[in-house]
């Protein structure tokens, strides 16, 4: 991660608009030190009794339009429900979305339900060298740059900085600041932690290094740290964060999304699913990126070993690794793995309770030991299917719900295991345990209920 580019250049520029931001008074406002603790320092009273104007700065962002990261879409949604005005702030172009907001200008904005949605203009990237690092920095420039345009439909009362990689702090904390707004940091990846773990980066290495300054420095100055990850708090602790501003606030889903299955499957997908149902196959699905953190070589590997019985794997989606998966299979399973192109969020629902059961796998790290909240496996769960799910982390809802067959990652004969089971159980018992998963998920992870208690914290 982050190669090509000249390190030592980057990262100093990156060091002294940090010892910028850390040290030199700014000048509005009466010229409020950015030294000043931000303890105490919003001046809103945040009681729900009136409309809040709240600012969400993600660099990810997406979208029911753009997909695939939702979390503040939904809990936009829901504020906008209740009557706050929600203004989403993200990059122009991230490897993240299915699509990209059309942007011809420097900037772009439109209204997705409800939101604001404002686009800015970053570069295009292919891989992890210079020009993402590049997009990432041009997204944090233009925050500071383009401040007025940020605030311009309302003066926020709320700033929440939320890009995964941390340094989008700075510019939250300077309109924060200005505007005597509440500072939240929402945290669903462990930055930089993860490129040190997932992508074998020194935490010497100079970007590496920039990031741990904003981290430490979002951990000193937010209000409250919202967290996806249940059993993160302790780390962020060691880092500096008082223990009283953490937060665990869960990803979620819209069950509103789920009351119909309307949507049609594309003809591509619909064909071969038919197929599969004819010829007796019993359907193990996977939805999502096709990433190398993913595990998915483990599911062909299965495959392979269940060649002689009546079990197909339908993979659907893109991502790094498909070509390589793709190869894999038709070296060693090429007629029990079908690989279809992604669908679009509506017809998620319809495409997983095609299935008969469900695959979730993460190769093994260190950094799951603050456990995981994957978008996908609530998806699962609310399709009322058996999960099975090759995680080792901090927590397992799969265990905890009941709802499916928690095994080691890894491991291509538990998993072919694991499927066995499935199999072999009546289909009632299948509904039993996809039921026990959908209940789960509307009890714990209803955005409408999590969208209010992210609200209560600002009190």
């Amino acid at each position: 991660m982050f190669n090509g580019f000249n390190q030592k250049a980057l990262a100093t520029s990156l060091k002294q608009a940090h010892k910028q931001i850390h040290s030199r008074p700014l000048d509005i406002e009466g010229s409020v030190s950015l030294h000043a603790s931000c303890q105490g320092a919003s001046t809103v009273p945040m009681g729900h009794g009136r409309p809040l104007n709240i600012l969400v700065l993600n660099h990810h962002t997406g979208s029911s339009k753009h997909g695939m990261a939702f979390r503040h879409f939904y809990l936009g949604k829901e504020w906008v429900r209740l009557g706050h005005r929600v203004t989403i702030v993200g990059a122009s172009f991230s490897h993240i979305r299915l699509r990209q907001p059309i942007s011809n200008g420097s900037t772009a904005e439109e209204t997705i339900d409800g939101i604001r949605f404002l686009w800015l203009k970053t570069p295009k990237y292919d891989v992890n060298n210079f020009r993402r690092v590049l997009n990432m920095v041009s997204f944090i420039l233009q925050l500071f740059v383009r401040q007025d345009l940020l605030v311009r439909a309302f003066p926020p009362d709320v700033v929440i900085a939320s890009s995964t990689y941390p340094l989008d702090i700075y510019p939250a904390y300077w309109i924060a600041r200005k505007y005597g707004a509440k500072l939240m940091f929402d945290v669903r990846d462990l930055w930089p932690l993860t490129p040190i773990a997932l992508g074998a980066r020194s935490r010497r290495h100079p970007f590496v290094m920039v990031l741990q300054k904003a981290e430490d420095f979002a951990y000193s100055k937010a209000q409250r740290v919202i967290c996806a990850l249940p059993k993160a708090k302790s780390y962020m602790v060691e880092r500096g964060m008082r223990p009283e501003k953490f937060i665990y606030l869960p990803n979620g889903v819209d069950p509103d999304e789920w009351s119909s299955d309307q949507c049609r499957l594309p003809e591509e997908h619909e064909s071969v699913l038919a197929k599969l149902r004819s010829e007796g196959q019993f359907l193990i699905g996977y939805a999502g990126a096709h990433s190398p953190v993913m595990d998915l070589h483990t599911l062909v590997e299965a495959a392979s070993l269940l060649k002689d019985e009546p079990v197909s794997f339908v993979l659907v989606g893109h991502g790094p690794e498909k070509g390589r998966l793709e190869a894999q299979a038709g070296t060693e399973a090429e007629s029990k793995v079908i690989f279809l192109p992604s669908v679009d969020k509506a017809c998620v629902p319809r495409l997983l309770r095609s299935m008969d059961a469900l695959y979730i796998g993460l190769k093994r790290s260190s950094l799951f030991k603050f456990g995981v909240s994957p978008n996908k496996l609530l998806d699962y769960m609310m399709a009322a299917k058996p999960v099975i799910h090759a995680i080792e982390a901090g927590n397992d809802i799969v265990a905890e719900s009941g709802c499916g067959i928690s095994i080691v990652p890894e491991s291509p004969q538990e998993l072919a295991k694991a499927v066995r089971r499935l199999m072999m159980l009546d289909p009632a018992e299948r509904d039993r345990l996809g039921t026990l998963g959908q209940k789960y998920v509307l009890a714990m992870h209803d955005y409408k209920v999590l969208a209010r208690r992210f609200l209560a914290e600002l009190d």
